[in-house]
């Protein structure tokens, strides 16, 4: 009898044993499936694979005709992919939204720092760049164009900011060149006034001198 007993409180052990450890062995496959299946790894993407996914990300509304002069109502937005895999991401992106003004120059155009905005990204929510106020409009005669970037990790350094191969009166953004492959997305804005970037017209007029207006650079 005591043996009888003893065989069935082991059966029963071993069946308890063996259905925890089939729990959890389940457990651990559905949590690693959540863990690879739910979210996209991107801890080991290339500065490539980093614009790849920005460049499906990221909108750049109000700009299309130039028509606003101060862009009040321009943003750059970045949300998730809306073509490929769509899923977000495990770790968020550190993204740089970036804005410079090109000025026409004797030479070639001059190369402004405006302003950069830094924020994470992962595609599960979406994230607004609202341009910045007061952007030159080339109202004093002078040819100025709006170039804004959107690009993965640090900011940009000095050989890796963008230059213009076009005349900038004409030049679109195939016509920006960086010296880096992790720019996502980057847009040369219309001029605002046709007259003031006409293409024989590469030489900025000066301001008048009875001017006492500052300009968005001064300290």
């Amino acid at each position: 009898m005591h043996s009888t007993q003893t065989r069935f409180r082991h059966a029963v052990l071993s069946a308890g044993a063996a259905a925890f450890a089939l729990l959890a062995t389940g457990c651990w496959n559905a949590s690693a499936g959540a863990q690879t299946g739910g979210c996209r790894d991107a801890g080991d993407w290339s500065g490539r694979a980093q614009a790849a996914w920005l460049r499906a990300a990221v909108a750049v509304h109000g700009t299309t005709d130039g028509a606003d002069p101060s862009y009040a109502q321009a943003s750059v937005v970045v949300r998730g992919p809306r073509t490929g895999d769509v899923r977000v991401l495990c770790q968020p992106l550190a993204v740089q939204v970036e804005f410079w003004t090109l000025t026409a120059s004797t030479t070639r155009p001059e190369l402004s720092f405006v302003m950069r905005y830094g924020l994470s990204a992962d595609g599960g929510r979406t994230r607004t760049v609202a341009f910045p106020a007061g952007l030159p409009t080339g109202r004093d005669g002078t040819c100025v164009r709006i170039l804004v970037a959107a690009y993965a990790g640090t900011p940009l350094a000095g050989a890796e900011l963008p230059r213009l191969t076009g005349d900038l009166a004409t030049a679109g953004d195939a016509d920006v060149r960086f010296g880096t492959a992790r720019i996502g997305v980057h847009r040369l804005l219309p001029a605002q006034g046709s007259t003031q970037c006409g293409v024989r017209r590469s030489t900025p007029s000066p301001s008048p001198t009875a001017s006492t207006g500052w300009d968005i650079y001064h300290p």
